[in-house]
């Protein structure tokens, strides 16, 4: 009895296949038979190497880890009020200048803080929306990079897919070192506020946080199956931890025993701002929205764990967009939380404890509450950063698996006992730590970590934004999970967001004479830095083999006669490497083609 045909020409997928077809093993067992997932898969023009062990919730709770809303904030909250405080919130390159000015600690909390979030909110969500309809039309763990490379006009796919792949692999590989120096820090706080003589060294810090990321990278190690439950009970945490302290704090708060009114006056917390930065009131505020980009990443990661879900094409877009709108919504609960509470910015932000949440929460709180809400946000910032270790770890695979690294032939390898890519695991790992050596440098050196991560990320998930909305239009393929008429429009608001927030977060907090090497940004150098080496590798050297995205599987295209030599079908056929293009049978952005060769990243007739 024959094989039944399969095809997905009428898939919503973007398809490197001519017409379509999906390749099947003749000799294979089931007849040939693709699950759904895996005929979308090999639709693109991969094999499926992993469990599909994540569904919707799962890969939500991976997300919901990996943005870790709670130690988040809590790691980022000096950007908030530093940037945009209040009227008693002097950064501490002001102190010595207008020490007066203390006077003004009265309660007064900041714009940035209440109306800055919903601002930022609006910007962020339109670019997870258009990011989930890429995730849709195209679910591999390739994810932005792989869109970026289908979407680019002919000949720049490849090029696309290297600054996408770069920049959203710097993202990933600091946000585990970021967010388990946010935790040692508050695990060393904890150990001040219980001795007030212990002050945490750079040394002890770094040797924490080390021990915290080879904690992590073994546990990233292990079977999917156990990824997911770990994860699962991690996210959960995260939530009830989230909810407990957003209850807790305004509930707990002893503020009226230290002779101030039990909350802040909605007048202030709505209508009032500090001058945080030598910048106007609004640049300021603008500048304010680091703490919020670092803290709402994170909800890339459904894309990078498509090839472990179930129904991918739809339940990695919805977890994209549950993941942002939950954090965003309940992060402003928050933010308004400690706008109501704080009582003087100066303080927090000039504590010794080295760490600012800590230091507001002993303004407003007694001490076995403080650290009875530092515990909960230690355990939810452990998971968080394992969550970054997995998201990491696969996006590390997918690139490793097109040749993007050096030794990338180690790096894509499979784990035969586990099914997850572990030897990816431990080169993050490796990387992540040299990155931590950063923390001898002092704060705003390691502070580049947390900068670095929101300039990346964002840069990573608007390129093929861009590209899709300028380039591609209304041809553009969408999947089963789409934006319909509000697709461009949408896309349009993201693009504009990230352009204009870009330069923003490279901006000093100080200008003119105050201006030195010790209080400049130095985002622009250490984001930059690595990109410009990438980008100058690219026209020396890497343009000549690196050819995009690479199909990694055998294609015997049905109804078409051909030898099947090393993945490429003689006559009619696809050769590894694809870039964007239009598909002329289906009029769709695609690397799709019919009677038509892509080699060498370009498409020959």
């Amino acid at each position: 009895m024959a094989t039944p045909r399969r095809s997905v020409a009428d898939e919503p997928v973007t398809s490197v296949l001519p017409g379509g077809d999906v390749p099947y093993d003749a000799t294979g067992g089931g007849g040939g038979e693709y699950s759904a997932d895996d005929e979308v898969l090999a639709a693109l023009g991969y094999k499926s190497e992993f469990k599909r062990e994540f569904s919707l919730f799962t890969t939500f709770c991976v997300s919901f880890a990996v943005l870790g809303l709670l130690p988040s904030f809590a790691s980022t909250l000096y950007y908030g009020m530093g940037y945009a405080g209040t009227a008693g919130g002097i950064v501490k390159e002001k102190k010595k200048k207008k020490e007066k000015e203390k006077e003004k600690s009265k309660l007064t909390t900041c714009l940035g803080m209440t109306w800055g979030w919903i601002v930022a909110m609006i910007g962020i969500q339109c670019v997870a929306m258009s990011m989930a309809e890429l995730c849709s039309s195209m679910p591999t763990s390739g994810g932005l990079y792989y869109a970026s490379a289908v979407l680019a006009p002919p000949g720049y796919g490849p090029f696309a897919a290297w600054i996408t792949g770069w920049s959203n692999w710097l993202a990933q590989v600091t946000a585990a070192p970021s967010v388990n120096y946010g935790i040692s820090a508050m695990i060393l706080a904890a150990c001040s506020i219980q001795n007030p003589s212990y002050t945490p060294t750079n040394y002890q810090t770094f040797l924490l946080t080390v021990f915290i990321m080879i904690l992590h990278a073994i546990m990233s190690s292990l079977p999917t199956k156990w990824l997911a439950q770990i994860n699962s009970a991690g996210s959960t945490f995260n939530f009830v931890a989230l909810i407990i302290v957003i209850i807790l704090i305004p509930a707990g708060t002893d503020r009226p025993a230290r002779g101030l009114p039990r909350f802040t006056p909605s007048s202030e917390v709505w209508g009032t701002i500090y001058e945080g930065t030598s910048f106007p009131h609004g640049v300021s505020v603008l500048m304010s929205f680091i703490g919020v980009i670092w803290t709402m990443s994170g909800y890339d990661s459904p894309f990078h764990l498509a090839e472990e879900c179930s129904n991918a094409n739809v339940a990695s877009p919805r977890a994209i967009v549950l993941t942002s709108a939950t954090g965003g919504l309940f992060g402003w609960f928050l933010q308004l939380v400690v706008a109501y509470t704080v009582v003087d910015i100066a303080s927090v932000l000039e504590s010794d404890l080295g760490q600012p949440f800590a230091a507001y929460l002993m303004q407003c709180l007694p001490q076995k509450t403080v650290l009875a809400i530092l515990s909960l946000t230690i355990i939810a910032g452990f998971s968080m950063g394992q969550g970054c270790m997995i998201a990491a770890s696969r996006v590390t695979f997918a690139y490793a698996r097109d040749d993007c690294f050096p030794l990338s032939r180690y790096w894509k390898k499979v784990n035969e006992t586990t099914r997850t890519p572990v030897n990816a695991v431990w080169f993050n790992c490796f990387i992540g730590i040299l990155c931590l050596l950063l923390i001898f440098g002092g704060e705003l050196a390691v502070g580049a970590l947390f900068s670095i991560g929101a300039i990346a990320a964002f840069i990573a998930f608007t390129t093929p934004i861009f590209i899709r909305v300028f380039f591609v239009g209304s041809r553009f393929r969408a999947g089963p999970w789409n934006l319909g008429r509000y697709s461009v429009p949408i896309g349009v608001v993201a693009c504009a967001f990230v352009l204009l927030m870009v330069p923003i977060l490279c901006f000093p907090s100080v200008t003119g004479e105050e201006l030195t090497p010790a209080t400049m940004n130095w985002t622009v150098v250490v984001y930059g830095g690595p990109m410009f080496l990438a980008t100058l590798w690219w026209f020396v050297s890497a343009r000549k083999w690196f050819k995009g995205p690479k199909v990694n599987i055998e294609h015997l295209m049905l109804g078409r006669e051909g030898n099947v030599v090393s993945g490429v079908v003689a006559g009619d056929g696809v050769e590894e490497g694809v870039v964007g293009g239009g598909d002329k049978k289906n009029g769709s952005a695609s690397a799709s083609v019919d009677k038509e060769v892509v080699v060498d990243g370009e498409v020959k007739g």
